[in-house]
Protein backbone atom coordinates (compact mmCIF):
# COMPACT_ATOMS: atom_id res chain seq x y z
CA UNK A 1 0.00 0.00 0.00
CA UNK A 2 1.13 3.74 0.03
CA UNK A 3 2.46 5.98 2.52
CA UNK A 4 2.79 9.30 1.92
CA UNK A 5 5.09 12.28 3.84
CA UNK A 6 5.86 15.54 3.34
CA UNK A 7 9.59 16.44 4.84
CA UNK A 8 10.58 19.79 5.33
CA UNK A 9 7.99 21.05 3.17
CA UNK A 10 7.05 25.13 2.71
CA UNK A 11 5.31 26.96 -0.13
CA UNK A 12 5.21 30.73 -0.64
CA UNK A 13 2.26 32.26 -3.11
CA UNK A 14 3.07 34.85 -5.21
CA UNK A 15 6.43 35.59 -5.42
CA UNK A 16 6.83 35.35 -1.91
CA UNK A 17 4.26 37.70 -0.40
CA UNK A 18 2.42 34.64 1.27
CA UNK A 19 3.93 31.97 3.06
CA UNK A 20 1.27 29.13 3.67
CA UNK A 21 3.22 26.25 4.68
CA UNK A 22 6.40 26.44 6.82
CA UNK A 23 8.37 22.98 7.36
CA UNK A 24 5.78 21.09 7.53
CA UNK A 25 7.01 17.17 8.56
CA UNK A 26 4.27 14.85 8.05
CA UNK A 27 4.19 11.26 7.92
CA UNK A 28 1.16 9.20 7.30
CA UNK A 29 0.82 5.33 7.22
CA UNK A 30 -1.06 3.02 4.66
CA UNK A 31 -4.69 2.88 6.38
CA UNK A 32 -4.36 5.83 8.79
CA UNK A 33 -7.56 7.83 8.84
CA UNK A 34 -6.29 11.67 9.50
CA UNK A 35 -8.28 14.51 9.71
CA UNK A 36 -6.62 17.90 9.02
CA UNK A 37 -8.26 21.26 11.06
CA UNK A 38 -7.26 24.66 11.22
CA UNK A 39 -8.65 28.30 10.85
CA UNK A 40 -9.27 28.88 6.79
CA UNK A 41 -5.76 30.61 5.78
CA UNK A 42 -3.96 27.65 7.86
CA UNK A 43 -2.66 25.84 5.02
CA UNK A 44 -4.83 22.74 4.98
CA UNK A 45 -5.64 22.83 1.34
CA UNK A 46 -2.36 23.68 0.18
CA UNK A 47 -1.47 21.30 2.17
CA UNK A 48 -3.59 18.58 0.19
CA UNK A 49 -3.10 20.37 -2.89
CA UNK A 50 0.88 18.79 -2.50
CA UNK A 51 -0.60 15.81 -2.29
CA UNK A 52 -1.47 14.59 -5.51
CA UNK A 53 0.88 17.20 -7.42
CA UNK A 54 -1.46 19.86 -7.63
CA UNK A 55 1.45 22.30 -6.24
CA UNK A 56 4.70 21.76 -5.81
CA UNK A 57 6.67 22.65 -2.45
CA UNK A 58 8.99 25.84 -2.73
CA UNK A 59 11.64 23.85 -0.27
CA UNK A 60 11.32 20.51 1.09
CA UNK A 61 9.65 17.11 -0.67
CA UNK A 62 6.36 15.24 -0.91
CA UNK A 63 7.23 11.70 -0.76
CA UNK A 64 4.54 8.98 -2.06
CA UNK A 65 4.70 5.65 -2.01
CA UNK A 66 8.42 5.76 -1.26
CA UNK A 67 9.38 8.28 -4.17
CA UNK A 68 9.22 11.95 -4.76
CA UNK A 69 6.43 13.05 -6.30
CA UNK A 70 8.65 15.55 -7.99
CA UNK A 71 9.45 12.95 -10.12
CA UNK A 72 5.76 12.29 -10.72
CA UNK A 73 2.98 14.17 -13.15
CA UNK A 74 0.00 15.12 -11.72
CA UNK A 75 -1.59 12.41 -13.98
CA UNK A 76 0.95 9.72 -12.44
CA UNK A 77 -0.05 10.80 -8.74
CA UNK A 78 -3.78 10.57 -9.82
CA UNK A 79 -3.08 6.63 -9.68
CA UNK A 80 -1.98 6.48 -6.17
CA UNK A 81 -3.91 9.69 -4.78
CA UNK A 82 -7.54 10.86 -5.09
CA UNK A 83 -8.38 14.58 -4.68
CA UNK A 84 -12.07 15.35 -4.17
CA UNK A 85 -12.68 19.14 -4.25
CA UNK A 86 -14.19 21.44 -1.59
CA UNK A 87 -16.20 22.94 -4.62
CA UNK A 88 -17.24 20.02 -6.92
CA UNK A 89 -18.11 22.27 -9.26
CA UNK A 90 -14.11 22.66 -9.85
CA UNK A 91 -14.25 18.81 -11.00
CA UNK A 92 -17.75 18.19 -12.94
CA UNK A 93 -17.44 18.48 -16.40
CA UNK A 94 -19.52 15.54 -18.12
CA UNK A 95 -23.13 15.29 -19.14
CA UNK A 96 -24.31 12.31 -17.32
CA UNK A 97 -23.87 11.40 -13.52
CA UNK A 98 -22.67 8.00 -14.53
CA UNK A 99 -20.47 9.51 -17.11
CA UNK A 100 -18.75 11.55 -14.84
CA UNK A 101 -17.85 8.56 -12.67
CA UNK A 102 -16.63 6.33 -15.33
CA UNK A 103 -14.53 9.01 -16.78
CA UNK A 104 -11.47 8.84 -13.95
CA UNK A 105 -11.11 4.96 -13.56
CA UNK A 106 -11.30 4.94 -17.66
CA UNK A 107 -8.15 7.19 -17.70
CA UNK A 108 -6.08 4.78 -15.63
CA UNK A 109 -7.26 1.62 -18.16
CA UNK A 110 -10.53 0.30 -16.31
CA UNK A 111 -12.71 -1.17 -19.30
CA UNK A 112 -16.00 -3.13 -19.79
CA UNK A 113 -17.22 -5.00 -16.78
CA UNK A 114 -14.40 -3.63 -14.18
CA UNK A 115 -15.31 -0.32 -15.36
CA UNK A 116 -19.24 -0.83 -15.07
CA UNK A 117 -18.59 -2.32 -11.93
CA UNK A 118 -16.54 0.37 -10.55
CA UNK A 119 -19.14 2.65 -11.28
CA UNK A 120 -22.38 0.87 -10.02
CA UNK A 121 -19.92 0.42 -6.59
CA UNK A 122 -19.19 4.16 -5.51
CA UNK A 123 -22.42 5.11 -7.03
CA UNK A 124 -23.94 3.08 -4.72
CA UNK A 125 -21.76 4.46 -1.63
CA UNK A 126 -23.27 7.49 -2.34
CA UNK A 127 -26.59 6.72 -2.83
CA UNK A 128 -26.83 8.30 -6.19
CA UNK A 129 -27.13 4.93 -8.24
CA UNK A 130 -31.18 6.29 -9.39
CA UNK A 131 -29.19 9.53 -10.83
CA UNK A 132 -27.17 7.60 -13.00
CA UNK A 133 -28.36 9.64 -16.51
CA UNK A 134 -29.19 12.95 -14.74
CA UNK A 135 -27.06 15.71 -15.76
CA UNK A 136 -24.97 16.56 -13.02
CA UNK A 137 -25.92 19.84 -12.48
CA UNK A 138 -29.81 18.93 -12.36
CA UNK A 139 -28.41 17.77 -9.13
CA UNK A 140 -28.39 19.71 -5.20
CA UNK A 141 -25.14 21.13 -4.39
CA UNK A 142 -25.08 18.21 -1.61
CA UNK A 143 -25.67 15.76 -4.16
CA UNK A 144 -22.75 16.86 -6.58
CA UNK A 145 -20.73 17.12 -3.82
CA UNK A 146 -21.41 13.05 -3.36
CA UNK A 147 -20.87 12.97 -6.87
CA UNK A 148 -17.23 14.18 -7.37
CA UNK A 149 -16.76 11.71 -3.94
CA UNK A 150 -17.93 9.07 -6.44
CA UNK A 151 -15.95 9.88 -9.11
CA UNK A 152 -12.79 9.22 -7.11
CA UNK A 153 -13.45 6.42 -5.22
CA UNK A 154 -14.27 4.89 -9.08
CA UNK A 155 -10.44 5.37 -9.13
CA UNK A 156 -10.06 3.15 -6.39
CA UNK A 157 -6.67 5.00 -5.21
CA UNK A 158 -4.58 4.04 -1.98
CA UNK A 159 -4.81 7.65 -1.06
CA UNK A 160 -8.18 9.26 -0.81
CA UNK A 161 -7.96 13.34 -0.17
CA UNK A 162 -11.04 14.98 1.00
CA UNK A 163 -11.18 18.49 1.16
CA UNK A 164 -14.26 19.61 3.51
CA UNK A 165 -16.64 16.90 2.37
CA UNK A 166 -19.60 17.25 4.94
CA UNK A 167 -19.98 21.30 3.91
CA UNK A 168 -23.76 21.49 2.72
CA UNK A 169 -24.67 17.57 3.74
CA UNK A 170 -27.52 16.81 5.91
CA UNK A 171 -27.29 14.20 8.67
CA UNK A 172 -27.55 11.66 5.96
CA UNK A 173 -25.12 12.77 4.13
CA UNK A 174 -22.51 12.94 6.07
CA UNK A 175 -23.53 9.36 7.64
CA UNK A 176 -23.24 8.71 3.67
CA UNK A 177 -19.10 10.41 4.01
CA UNK A 178 -18.60 8.41 7.16
CA UNK A 179 -19.81 5.49 6.13
CA UNK A 180 -17.07 6.07 2.80
CA UNK A 181 -14.35 6.59 5.30
CA UNK A 182 -14.82 3.43 6.96
CA UNK A 183 -15.20 1.48 3.86
CA UNK A 184 -12.06 2.80 1.89
CA UNK A 185 -9.71 1.99 4.68
CA UNK A 186 -11.05 -1.05 6.27
CA UNK A 187 -9.51 -1.95 2.57
CA UNK A 188 -6.37 -1.07 4.02
CA UNK A 189 -6.31 2.19 2.36
CA UNK A 190 -5.72 5.92 3.61
CA UNK A 191 -8.10 8.41 3.78
CA UNK A 192 -7.39 12.28 4.58
CA UNK A 193 -9.78 15.00 5.01
CA UNK A 194 -9.71 18.45 5.61
CA UNK A 195 -12.75 19.65 7.53
CA UNK A 196 -13.81 22.34 9.81
CA UNK A 197 -16.87 20.40 11.30
CA UNK A 198 -15.32 18.95 14.56
CA UNK A 199 -18.01 16.29 15.59
CA UNK A 200 -17.73 14.47 11.97
CA UNK A 201 -13.59 14.97 12.57
CA UNK A 202 -13.68 13.70 16.21
CA UNK A 203 -16.18 10.52 15.11
CA UNK A 204 -14.64 9.19 12.18
CA UNK A 205 -10.63 10.01 12.43
CA UNK A 206 -8.10 8.47 14.64
CA UNK A 207 -5.51 11.05 14.22
CA UNK A 208 -5.80 14.38 14.04
CA UNK A 209 -3.48 17.22 13.04
CA UNK A 210 -4.03 21.31 13.58
CA UNK A 211 -2.19 23.10 11.52
CA UNK A 212 -1.91 27.29 12.47
CA UNK A 213 -0.02 30.07 10.01
CA UNK A 214 1.02 26.92 7.59
CA UNK A 215 3.05 24.75 10.76
CA UNK A 216 1.44 21.60 12.55
CA UNK A 217 0.82 22.35 15.81
CA UNK A 218 -0.89 19.65 17.29
CA UNK A 219 -1.01 15.90 16.09
CA UNK A 220 -2.39 12.78 17.85
CA UNK A 221 -5.59 11.22 18.24
CA UNK A 222 -8.65 12.85 18.70
CA UNK A 223 -9.39 12.14 22.32
CA UNK A 224 -5.87 13.91 23.10
CA UNK A 225 -6.31 16.67 20.65
CA UNK A 226 -10.01 17.80 21.99
CA UNK A 227 -9.02 17.05 25.93
CA UNK A 228 -9.41 19.84 27.63
CA UNK A 229 -5.56 20.92 28.53
CA UNK A 230 -5.44 21.70 24.27
CA UNK A 231 -8.65 23.72 24.68
CA UNK A 232 -6.16 27.12 24.44
CA UNK A 233 -4.23 25.70 21.69
CA UNK A 234 -7.18 24.93 19.48
CA UNK A 235 -8.55 28.30 20.32
CA UNK A 236 -5.38 29.89 18.96
CA UNK A 237 -6.20 28.60 15.89
CA UNK A 238 -10.14 29.70 16.32
CA UNK A 239 -11.18 26.50 16.96
CA UNK A 240 -13.15 24.97 19.61
CA UNK A 241 -13.59 21.40 21.02
CA UNK A 242 -16.57 19.13 20.17
CA UNK A 243 -19.71 19.61 22.35
CA UNK A 244 -19.24 15.75 23.45
CA UNK A 245 -15.63 16.70 24.39
CA UNK A 246 -16.87 19.54 26.85
CA UNK A 247 -20.15 17.50 27.76
CA UNK A 248 -17.08 15.26 28.80
CA UNK A 249 -15.06 17.23 30.54
CA UNK A 250 -17.37 18.19 33.04
CA UNK A 251 -18.64 14.94 33.77
CA UNK A 252 -15.36 13.62 33.83
CA UNK A 253 -16.00 11.02 30.97
CA UNK A 254 -12.85 12.36 28.74
CA UNK A 255 -12.87 14.05 25.31
CA UNK A 256 -14.74 11.74 23.29
CA UNK A 257 -17.67 9.70 25.64
CA UNK A 258 -20.24 7.80 24.25
CA UNK A 259 -24.14 9.33 24.16
CA UNK A 260 -24.70 6.26 26.49
CA UNK A 261 -21.93 7.00 28.60
CA UNK A 262 -23.25 10.94 28.71
CA UNK A 263 -26.66 9.43 29.30
CA UNK A 264 -25.75 7.21 32.19
CA UNK A 265 -23.58 10.15 33.76
CA UNK A 266 -26.66 12.56 33.45
CA UNK A 267 -28.66 9.78 34.68
CA UNK A 268 -26.64 9.11 37.84
CA UNK A 269 -26.55 13.20 39.20
CA UNK A 270 -30.28 13.08 39.61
Amino acid sequence: MTDVALEGVSYVYRQGSIRALEGIDLAIRSGERVAIIGQNGSGKTTLARHLNGLLRPTAGRVVVDGSDAAERTVAQLARSVGLVFQDPDRQIFSGSVRAEVAFGPRNVGARGSDLDERVATALQMVGLEAAAPVNPYDLGYSRRKLLVLASVLAMRTPVLVLDEPTTGQDARGVALVEAVVRSVVAEGRTVIAVSHDMRFVAETFERVVVMREGRVIIDGPPEDVFAEPQWPTLASSYLEPTYAATVGARLGLGSTPTDEAVVAALLATR
